[in-house]
């Protein structure tokens, strides 16, 4: 992806507020913490709120994908030496004192061209997250939210999703053009999307005025989309969720965003999965949790009893003179994912009975008169 114009002006560390020092686990539970915040779901109408959605999104994009954020942070460094999308002064051009080269007429496909060649890297056709301006855009990711029941997390599955966003249009299949009508090729770029600019000593391949880098124009545009190739619609989307996803784990699907405008191409989807509890199981990672209660006699004796896992039930020893939240752990019955399977993790909960027939209350009168240890003694009270 080249450096994009809007990187020279926006402060992403700034909008996820961490210092340029983050690390991506910090940014990234910045992104979730904001993200969960301003979500429209969970702000209906508050317009302010969307925006700042977006505003977080778009950054979490850059600086959550560890090539983009080097990339960013390359574009930083130059406007802190004076290079820029403005003029000249500080934030507009580059060069030295005595000479400043003006980006302010160059497009954005032009900057993406001399910035790609400044970091050795291509410009042209390359994808593009840029908002607003000339030439195929790159749809906007978006991200909704999937509840899912315990076990289904723990075992993966694959579901739809349904929410509200920009796609192809229905009638035209995204052409922008009248349904029985085709574009037509691009009478100014003879359907290459750019024309040559000179700039002095410096030549460009800029973004095609007429056809906005298409390649086609459309003389008859559809009545649904007019000529846009989007509308906003409901979607539903099958997502594979993998075996072992966590709470709160945020899942990529390629492609299946906002569309692309002006013939880019769609932009991702981003499921961020909500685990609902289960009445026995919790969960540590990749390990399985779950709390046994044992009698008195069981903890104090030594018993073995029967525990429940994700699949058969298992045998396990208690120890004699077992106390109360005491955990043992049973290998390979845990959770399975593609980094391995985890364990199980047995916690002992002695049960105290809470109400005593007479001949059980005369049991444990006749127990504690036989019993001399004093628990309290270490208290020295």
């Amino acid at each position: 992806m080249p450096p994009q114009r809007e990187w020279f002006e926006k402060d992403y560390y700034g909008a996820l507020g961490v210092n340029e020092a983050a690390t991506e686990k910090e940014i990234t539970r910045a992104y979730r913490k904001l993200a969960k915040e301003f979500h429209p779901d969970a702000n209906p109408g508050d317009t302010a709120a969307e925006e700042r959605f977006k505003e977080v999104s778009s950054a979490y994009d850059v600086l959550g994908d560890p090539e983009r954020r080097k990339e960013y942070d390359e574009v930083r460094r130059m406007v802190a030496a004076g290079v820029g999308p403005g003029g000249p002064g500080g934030f507009g051009g580059f060069g030295s004192d005595n000479v400043t080269f003006d980006f302010g007429d160059l497009g954005d496909q032009g900057l993406g061209d001399l910035l790609g060649g400044l970091f050795g890297r291509g410009g042209r056709g390359a994808r593009s997250g840029r908002r607003g301006g000339a030439g195929p855009q790159r749809g906007a990711d978006l991200e909704t939210a999937l509840h899912l029941d315990f076990l289904d997390a723990v075992h993966g599955v694959t579901t739809p999703v349904t929410f509200t966003a920009d796609a192809a249009c229905s009638q035209c299949g995204g052409s922008g053009a009248r349904p029985g009508t085709s574009p037509q090729t691009c009478p100014q770029c003879g359907g290459a999307g750019q024309v040559a600019v000179d700039q002095g000593p410096f030549s460009f391949a800029q973004v095609c005025p007429q056809c906005g880098g298409r390649g086609q124009v459309v003389t008859d545009p559809c009545p649904t989309c007019r000529g846009s190739g989007v509308e906003r619609r409901q979607r539903e989307v099958k997502v594979r969720i993998p075996a072992g996803v966590d709470d709160g784990q945020r899942i990529r699907v390629n492609g299946r965003g906002a569309a692309g405008r002006n013939g880019g191409p769609p932009g991702d989807l981003y499921v961020v999965v909500t685990v609902r509890p289960h009445p026995v199981f919790g969960r540590q990672g990749r390990n399985l949790t779950i709390r046994v209660p044992i009698t008195f006699a069981e903890a104090a004796l030594g018993s073995r009893v029967t525990v429940p896992t994700l699949a058969e039930p298992v045998t396990v020893k208690v120890p004699a003179g077992t106390q109360g939240g005491k955990t043992v752990r049973v290998r390979g019955r845990g959770i399975e994912t593609a980094k391995g399977k985890g364990d199980l993790m047995v916690t002992f909960d002695v049960a105290v009975p809470q109400k005593l027939s007479s001949e059980e209350r005369e049991a444990v009168e006749a127990l504690a008169q036989t019993l001399s240890a004093n628990p309290r003694e270490h208290l020295e009270v």
